[in-house]
């Protein structure tokens, strides 16, 4: 029974890695061939920004709820 565990959960593991490959391969070919994909890319990941712009980063509020 341990093994049959073992083998569903590494079975939706495979799944869950098998998606993201497919999802980041997707993506791995938009920023090759798509302008506005690099620009979003690049704003989101490395705080990129136009010259006239300015960024303000609003830091997430934690969760008082537990307390």
């Amino acid at each position: 029974m341990e093994h049959h565990r073992e083998l569903k959960e590494l079975q939706v593991s495979k799944a869950w890695y098998q998606k993201e490959i497919a999802k980041e391969s997707i993506e791995a070919e938009q920023l090759k061939t798509n302008p506005a994909t690099i620009e979003k890319y690049a704003r989101e990941n490395y705080l990129m920004k136009r010259d006239n712009e300015d960024i303000f980063l609003v830091p997430e509020k934690p969760d008082v709820s537990n307390k």
